[in-house]
Formats: structure tokens, C-alpha cells, sequence
């Protein structure tokens, strides 16, 4: 069983619930955050194996928080993928030259969500 810390960074409480179900049922630890302004700290103190970051949160959005933990040197190592309903293709392109590692859709295709996360804690680009 796998036990890497994934920490889901996600203001939608129905999509929060659904991946750590998900994760959880996989063997996975899993942090919630509701907020980059939460899920920020919670990274620094947590180190997680990965972050699956929502890119249209409260406040500061996904790309400035994917910005903040890249400066720093205790989390630009992580790997990010981008949680997102924003599917459209100038979407993805924006969000993967932001520097996310990998893109998972919203709604979550089971399948998909859980062979991008395998990859990704792989240490491969999904």
C-alpha cells in the first residue's frame, strides 16, 4: 500500500471530499486545505509527497500559490499537478506554462486521476 502525502488544495467541499475518498481508498494520506492562504503553510510544515492544487480559489489563485511554493527552497521540489474545471485547451496551455507538473480534469475520471497521481509520485511528468 502506497503511504505518500498528497495535499489537496481545493475550495470546493463536494470535489475535497471525492479525491480524498478517492486517495484514501489507495492507500494515500491526505491533507485538505480550503485555500492557497492555508495550503501554502500547510506545505511548508508538511513537506507532502504531492499537492493537487485547484486553480480558481478564494483569494490568492492556484498559479500565484504554485508561484509562492516554487520560491521557496523547502517546497519547489514538489510536484504540483493543477485540479481544475478549466479544461479548454488555452486553459491547459496556460496553466502547464505556469509550471504545474501534470493537469487533472474536474469532474474526476476515475481512471485518469489515479494514473496521473501514480505517475506523478513516480517522479514522472503525467
Amino acid at each position: 500500500m502506497a503511504n505518500e502525502l498528497i495535499l489537496v488544495v481545493e475550495d470546493n467541499e463536494q470535489n475535497q471530499k471525492l479525491a480524498r475518498d478517492v486517495l484514501q481508498v489507495k492507500g494515500y494520506r491526505v491533507l485538505v486545505a480550503d485555500s492557497a492562504e492555508s495550503g501554502i503553510p500547510l506545505a511548508l510544515k508538511e513537506k507532502p509527497d504531492l499537492v493537487l492544487m485547484d486553480i480558481h480559489l478564494p483569494g490568492m489563485n492556484g498559479m500565484e500559490a504554485l508561484a509562492r511554493l516554487r520560491a521557496d527552497a523547502a517546497t519547489k521540489a514538489i510536484p504540483v499537478l493543477a485540479f481544475t474545471a478549466s479544461v479548454m485547451p488555452q486553459d491547459r496551455r496556460e496553466i502547464m506554462s505556469a509550471g504545474f507538473d501534470g493537469f487533472l480534469s474536474k469532474p474526476l475520471n476515475l481512471k485518469e486521476f489515479q494514473e496521473t497521481i501514480a505517475t506523478a509520485l513516480a517522479g514522472g511528468k503525467p
